[in-house]
């Protein structure tokens, strides 16, 4: 393995940055942009793991806000998440990165079951792993899949990729030309100071498992080589 910071990652990707500009559905370019930088980490030797949302498709809260039964309208952003991640195992595989999908509810047609030590073997192996279907269980949310399968995985790191911004910022960036972006924060810093960049549940499992996570921005080609390499892009936010 060449000299890399981090030897096993869980990259976690929103579904609104498969949509790119579009915002909604799933977009071919930002898929296979996305891609080709895994493809570039596990010809590392990196290990990759993979946890994407379905926000680009359905999100659970706004079902429920409309009226729908909350752990119904969950289920139903679950099954976007295997939209998504079936849609990024096509575009890894487009480009000779052999994947596999597992997935938190039961769909034997299209993914395995999510069984630790199997999905540890995979990335052993070199095979990308994408972790589906959140929990399988509604009121949580695919951050806090991504904290739970890092720890459960042992992974070094969190790799928060961003379509809208290349970290985090004390106000949005979009609106406010004199927002600060740091450099380092602790999970402490952006539970108490509601800096939304994971919700409490992730931001606490992740400091108790002292897993380190960095944002970045995911359309920048090359962010995720530069990251394992360790290059400091974007923010990166520890225990300590």
């Amino acid at each position: 393995m060449t000299n890399v910071a981090y030897k096993r990652i869980v990259l976690k990707l929103s579904g609104e940055a498969l949509a790119g500009d579009q915002k909604v559905g799933i977009n071919p370019i930002i898929i296979h942009s996305i891609a080709a930088q895994v493809k570039e980490v596990v010809k590392l030797g990196v290990q990759v793991a993979i946890v994407v949302g379905g926000g680009n498709l359905w999100r659970g809260k706004t079902g429920s806000e409309l009226g729908m039964d909350r752990a119904t309208s969950d289920y139903v952003g679950m099954l976007g998440t295997c939209m998504n991640a079936l849609a990024l195992q096509d575009g890894l595989e487009s480009i000779d990165c052999p994947t596999r999908v597992m997935s938190a509810i039961d769909m034997k047609q299209v993914a395995e079951p999510y069984i630790r030590r199997r999905a540890i073997r995979h990335m052993e192996k070199g095979r990308v792993v994408i972790f589906a279907a959140g929990t399988g269980n509604p009121y949580f949310s695919t951050d806090t899949l991504a904290a739970l399968r890092a720890a459960e995985i042992e992974a070094d790191a969190i790799l928060m990729g961003k379509n809208n911004v290349d970290g985090v910022y004390n106000a949005d960036p979009r609106k406010d030309p004199n927002a600060k972006k740091y450099e380092h924060l602790t999970y402490m810093q952006i539970i108490s100071e509601e800096l939304q960049v994971m919700d409490p549940t992730a931001s606490t499992l992740a400091m108790e498992n002292n897993i380190p996570l960095l944002v970045f921005s995911i359309l920048e080609d090359g962010n995720i080589k530069r990251i394992v390499e360790g290059e400091k892009v974007g923010t990166m936010i520890t225990s300590k």
